[in-house]
């Protein structure tokens, strides 16, 4: 019921971004309940296993999606006063998970009514019973298939999502080697040492008391201004104006804040992702293995529908590794353009567009290396189609290409707007110190610029090379 509440209650952004995951839903769930009815008019197992095969790259998609989707949703954040009445964090991952499963489901239930309409189970609208010879018409759906079909893109997907929203608590080993300690008098150091008992004790004028107070509680009485008796503790004289203390006991004791204090601290760059030299390795692998493969290919169009010739399947495992390599090098690529931005004296706006470019590597290069991946791969499948004797992209394909394209083009918009409400603290603050907003504008088409710069001809070349060994 909560999570109903927060779905209708939500903005209408937020309800959009959660249609478009019950339309990416909806094909995939229509592309496996087609794999089941070919299946049923067909009497080729392997072919039925193939065509059930094709459908994991949409169904990665619209998961991916969905969890992009789930981690943009303000109304379940974790907001002040909501841990008091019941919602703490793992509630919230719940809650998450739940509407995820909702928008999904219905998604899965379009999917249903308009296989059954295109069956000629459901009669009085248009195209009814279109393609009742493709999807068995005369034979009875199997339901426990069907249900199984269609409950697994809303049960994956808030997995997914309650794995990824996760609460991410450090233990206490990690919380003691991971954080700030505090040593004398309140100082902020990265020293764990245990302080020895008269350590505290030698340096007690930190209480602000007055010198008869301290002099009367320590049982060391002596008069207002007088000098130091023989039972007095030994003090060291003050230093004169303009000196420096003698002793580093007699500085100020006014520490400086730290840089995360609950202050708005200025962006700081991340240390460089760790996938980079792996992607690079990945990519490279699959580069490998589809020249390889290439060479007993045929010329013989891939297309979803369709079973694997001889040859071809060690230029589709190419193809995976090469989206798997560029998908751990983009966030390093990411971070690459973020130092490529800040070189040769920079100004403000180049400093701000590379900061933030650097803070967001990870959140935006994924999704980024994702897009690439997929376009190499749609630009290397062209020389395919020119060599093909029968059209390769029939209905299925070409449905199952708009939703792997659809998907990954709106996760990173998703990751695009999860990265500026991630950011909009410090956005606040720049504009509370005078930044003109014309200034911030032009850091965000810097940013997309340079990215644009970057990848484009990388995707290309990918997609070049991917493509030459099936060109031949």
């Amino acid at each position: 019921m909560l999570a109903l509440r927060l779905t209708r209650g939500a903005q209408p952004a937020v309800q959009l971004r959660r249609l478009l995951v019950a339309a990416a839903s909806a094909g995939t769930g229509f592309l496996l309940l087609c794999a089941l009815g070919y299946a049923m008019s067909h009497d080729s197992p392997a072919a039925a296993l193939l065509r059930l095969a094709w459908c994991a790259p949409p169904l990665a998609a619209t998961v991916h999606f969905a969890v992009a989707v789930a981690r943009t949703d303000p109304g379940t954040k974790p907001r002040p006063g909501l841990a008091a009445v019941g919602l703490g964090p793992i509630r919230l991952m719940a809650v998450s998970a739940t509407t995820t499963a909702l928008s999904c489901t219905l998604g899965s239930t379009l999917a249903l009514l308009f296989f059954l309409h295109l069956r000629g189970d459901l009669t009085g609208m248009p195209f009814d019973g279109a393609a009742s010879e493709f999807l068995a018409a005369g034979s009875p759906l199997p339901v426990p298939a069907t249900l199984t079909l269609l409950t697994l893109v809303p049960g994956i997907a808030s997995v997914m999502v309650a794995w990824a929203l996760r609460p991410k608590e450090l233990g206490p080993t990690a919380a003691r080697g991971k954080g700030r300690a505090y040593v004398r008098f309140g100082t902020y150091g990265r020293t764990v040492a245990r302080e020895t008992f008269g350590a505290y004790g030698r340096f007690g004028t930190h209480l602000r008391r007055s010198e008869r107070g301290n002099a009367e509680a320590n049982g060391h009485p002596r008069p207002e201004g007088g000098t130091p008796q023989a039972g007095d503790p030994a003090r060291p004289p003050a230093p004169t104006p303009g000196q420096a203390p003698t002793d580093w006991t007699e500085a100020v004791a006014e520490p400086a804040p730290p840089a995360d204090s609950g202050r708005a601290r200025p962006l700081s760059p991340r240390k460089p992702p760790a996938g980079l030299p792996w992607g690079i390795a990945v990519l490279t692998a699959g580069l490998a293995v589809e020249a390889y493969a290439g060479r007993t290919t045929t010329g013989t169009a891939v297309t979803m529908p369709a079973a694997l010739p001889t040859g071809t399947a060690g230029v589709v495992v190419g193809w995976l590794l090469t989206a798997l390599g560029l998908a751990l090098a983009a966030p390093g690529l990411t971070h690459l353009c973020g130092r490529i931005l800040q070189t040769a004296r920079p100004g403000a706006l180049r400093l701000l567009a590379g900061r933030v470019l650097m803070e967001e590597a990870v959140r935006v290069g994924r999704p980024l290396g994702i897009v690439c991946a997929v376009t190499s791969a749609a630009y290397a499948m062209a020389p395919l189609s020119d060599h093909a004797a029968t059209p390769p992209f029939g209905p299925l394909t070409a449905l199952g290409v708009t939703l792997v394209t659809g998907c990954t083009v709106a996760t990173l918009l998703t990751a695009a707007v999860e990265a500026k409400h991630a950011r909009a603290d410090t956005t606040a603050a720049l504009l509370r110190l005078g930044a003109p907003t014309a200034m911030l504008r032009s850091a965000a088409a810097l940013r997309a610029g340079i990215l644009l710069a970057f990848f484009g001809p990388l995707t290309l070349i990918v997609a070049e090379l991917a493509a030459l060994p099936l060109a031949r």
